[in-house]
């Protein structure tokens, strides 16, 4: 990587390039257990809901081009006694991976909630994902919970593992 990096908060316009971040996740891994892609109208009101309630949501560019991003929000949303607990999602492109982005945009969404008064973040993954498992537990995430046979996705099920940390 020879162009450096830049973070900047997300804007609706930047909803094609979510969308296409997301696509081989969805269509090819289990990193999402969803098979549905959002469209670039859904994308777009989400990034302008959350901003608009005070949640992060970042865009990490490279070259002029949106290659991944991260965000959070609310641990069970609609239940105010989850009210200080947030959970995130940080995606990249696979050509932007192993540069530190993941990281960097991670750390960004921590310190932005930290900020905001929330007291923890959760990281909701594929219990057989040892990448992101990996990545999470080098910032600091522990392991808080598993629930087995939970998704399901490729005809098989997926246990989902829970991992946090304190802000």
């Amino acid at each position: 990587m020879t162009e450096k990096p830049f973070l900047r908060e997300a804007v609706a316009t930047d909803a094609a390039a979510l969308k296409a971040i997301m696509a081989p996740v969805i269509a090819g891994s289990t990193a999402s257990f969803s098979s549905e892609e959002r469209d670039e109208t859904a994308w777009a009101a989400m990034v302008e809901d959350r901003l608009a309630r005070g949640r992060a949501f970042y865009v990490a560019e490279l070259a002029g081009e949106v290659v991944g991003y991260a965000t959070y929000d609310q641990f069970r949303p609609g239940n105010n006694g989850y009210r200080f607990t947030m959970e995130h999602s940080v995606y990249l492109k696979d050509t932007a991976q192993g540069y530190g982005l993941g990281r960097t945009l991670m750390l960004t969404v921590e310190q932005h909630a930290r900020e905001a008064g929330h007291h923890s973040m959760i990281a909701a993954v594929d219990a057989d994902n040892a990448g992101s498992i990996a990545f999470h537990k080098a910032l600091g995430y522990e392991e808080a919970g598993r629930i087995p046979q939970a998704g399901f996705k490729f005809d098989r099920w997926l246990d989902v593992l829970f991992l946090q940390k304190f802000l």
